[in-house]
């Protein structure tokens, strides 16, 4: 049987007795009467019987029985959880490491053909004296890494002529400006990027004042 339940009924018991004699004594000083040795009698079979029924051992055992029962069943299903939450963290984990290292691979498969276009140039340039002709050939491989990077989100932050934003421009440089251009960008010292929608190298810029 539990300690702290056996506890609580004598408390109770101990309580009720207590209690008991304070009204017989109150009682007895408003009639000027003596304590009765029936009364203190009273007392004690009052308490003897709240502590039988507290005790009344097969009820008590029954419910202490449901308890420990409900208890292990919360303990597995606790158990259970945990487990499951485990699993769960440690399978998202894998699966986004597994995500950023395969979208790594797949960027790097579309540079392959770019960088086959630069030996390819590079050799050209050995054994070629047509400037026009080897300018046209970087060219082509510039645009052909630009929609490899554009397919992957990135693109330009087109700045000149807009109102100068300290969220988006660096400023690196003030110039005298008309009217109409104060306040605003009006040449781009370094490009700015952003990749799906968010800025990953801010313009640095020259702004009209």
């Amino acid at each position: 049987m539990s300690y702290y339940f056996i506890r609580q009924v004598f408390c109770t018991s101990f309580s009720v007795v207590i209690r008991t004699y304070s009204r017989i004594m109150d009682r007895n000083i408003l009639n000027n009467q003596e304590t009765k040795p029936e009364d203190s009698k009273l007392q004690v079979e009052n308490a003897e019987e709240i502590t039988k029924a507290g005790f009344d051992g097969s009820e008590n055992e029954k419910r202490i029985a449901e308890i420990s029962e409900k208890l292990a069943d919360s303990e597995d299903k606790y158990l259970r959880l945990a487990a499951e939450f485990d699993n769960y963290r440690k399978r998202t984990l894998k699966e986004k490491y597994d995500l950023i290292k395969t979208a790594g691979e797949e960027i790097i498969g579309d540079l392959l053909p770019v960088i086959d276009d630069f030996d390819r140039a590079l050799d050209a340039i050995k054994s070629s004296d047509d400037f026009e002709a080897l300018s046209e050939g970087v060219k082509l491989i510039y645009d052909k890494l630009s929609s490899v990077l554009t397919r992957r989100g990135l693109t330009c932050v087109e700045v000149i002529d807009s109102d100068f934003d300290p969220e988006i421009h660096e400023a690196v440089a003030k110039t005298p400006a008309s009217d109409e251009k104060k306040g605003k960008v009006v040449d781009v010292i370094q490009k700015g990027y952003s990749l799906n929608d968010k800025i990953i190298r801010h313009p640095k810029v020259i702004v009209g004042e």
